[in-house]
């Protein structure tokens, strides 16, 4: 699988998170490797969400200092 695409959400707040997400998946065809940075709190929800509604795994990790962190692919 190639690197992920990256998106840093940011300072950003809901619903543009979840929205710069359903852009870069709508512009992927086949293999989705997606990786998206966020401090929005409602992220936790939305892209989780996001994900299941399009079958795939997001993994999520939570830092202190840099926010969250999702990794949205294709299921195994």
């Amino acid at each position: 699988m190639s690197a992920p695409l990256v998106i840093d959400a940011r300072g950003l707040k809901c619903p543009l998170p979840v929205l710069r997400c359903e852009k870069a998946l709508a512009g992927m065809a086949g293999t989705v490797a997606l990786e998206v940075l966020a401090d929005d709190p409602v992220a936790r929800i939305d892209i989780p969400l996001l994900a299941q509604k399009r079958g795939l795994v997001c993994e999520m990790e939570e830092s202190a200092g840099s926010g969250l962190r999702f990794v949205l692919r294709n299921g195994e």
